[in-house]
This record gives C-alpha cells, structure tokens and sequence, in this order.
C-alpha cells in the first residue's frame, strides 16, 4: 500500500490534480487506502467499482466489495456501475428501465453525491440514469451494432472525470462524456482477431 499511497502523493503533491477516477482495485486495503487519499484530495473523484468482468466473472473479494460500499462510494463524486455491479454491491437486480431508479436509490444509499446507472445490458438503445436523488438526467443513445466494445465502462468513468476536471458540473460532464464513448462504440477499434477496444480517437478521423 506504501507505494501507492507514494505514487499517489507524487503525482498530487508534485502536478496537482483537477479530478481522480477510479478502477479496479482488487482488495480490501487496496480500497480503504485509495478511499483515505480521496478524502483527503480537494478535487471531484469518479469512482468505477469495477467488480464484475465483461463476461460476469466476480474481480473482488468480499471484504473488498464491503469496503467499496462502506469506504470508497461516500467520497466518490459520481459511482458509475453497470447493472452487474449494481447487483454485486446492493443486491438489486435490473431487468427492465423502469427498474433503474430503485437501484440508484441503493448506490446512493452509500453516499456518492451522484449515480451513473449503466443501462447498457437491457436491450433497445444505450440509456443511463444519473441522480443524485433529486434530479434526474436520462442519457439515450442508440445502441451501435460493433463488436468491438472493450473499455466502455472504464473510458466512460474517465470522460467524466475530464469534464470535470475541466469545471463542468456534473450533469454536463456526464452528458459530454457519453456523446463521447457513443462515437467511440460506434467507430471501434479492429485491433487483432478478438473483440477490439473502443476508438478514443474517433473525433480525429471525421466521426460523428
């Protein structure tokens, strides 16, 4: 943990920081150390609990996910998990759109001041639920027929944090961001024979 924290403080202390996002973090000490330093960053934090892989493998331990619910999630400034990590830190199931609200309310129950809901698993078009429990901000796209999708949630979570940085608000860097990985599913990335990543440079070659 030592040399996170150093590489952490390097990087703050040093460079400064205008938002901090947030990815897999693999075990209990790994998050309550990450957690600390956040709560002590005057900076937005966007937090990816990522703890489900792509094909619905479980990447954490449960004294991890415990303390991403009790430890990391109140100093986020927006939590952005999809439907299966919904399900893995609250036990809320989503089948259904309608369904989308009531697992906000669990996420925000932890204490992130905003939730990203990832509707992207239901069918018809890519929608999102941002709240914070008052507002609400319904985010459509259309749902783009590429294979090549890896690193969605994560480019997502740090578009947003890039909107913030810059000094939006919250709802506008949401809404910035998820224009922005829209063009980057919609382009892909044909990288080898697998399924490919998203294109972060889409913008440069003439698209949307």
């Amino acid at each position: 943990m030592e040399a996170v924290r150093a590489q952490y403080r390097s990087v703050v202390d040093d460079i400064g920081v205008q938002a901090v996002k947030t990815g897999m973090l693999a075990s209990a000490e790994l998050v309550e150390a990450v957690a600390e330093l956040l709560a002590g960053t005057d900076a937005p934090a966007v937090v990816d609990p990522v703890g489900v892989s792509k094909h619905g493998d479980s990447l954490l331990a449960a004294s991890a996910l415990d303390s991403v619910r009790t430890e990391l999630l109140p100093v986020a400034t927006v939590a952005t998990p999809n439907l299966d990590e919904v399900a893995q830190l609250t036990g809320v199931r989503v089948d259904r759109e309608g369904e989308m609200r009531r697992a906000a309310a669990a996420v925000l129950a932890y204490g992130p001041r905003w939730v990203l809901i990832k509707g992207g698993h239901l069918p018809g078009d890519a929608v999102d639920l941002l709240t914070d429990g008052s507002e609400e901000h319904w985010l459509r796209a259309p749902r783009h027929d590429n294979r090549h999708t890896h690193g969605t949630g994560c480019t997502l979570a740090s578009a947003i944090a890039a909107q913030l940085a810059k000094g939006q608000p919250v709802p506008e860097a949401v809404a910035a961001a998820k224009e922005y990985v829209t063009g980057a599913v919609a382009a892909g990335f044909a990288l080898g024979g697998g399924i490919g990543p998203v294109d972060h440079g889409w913008r440069f070659r003439g698209g949307l």
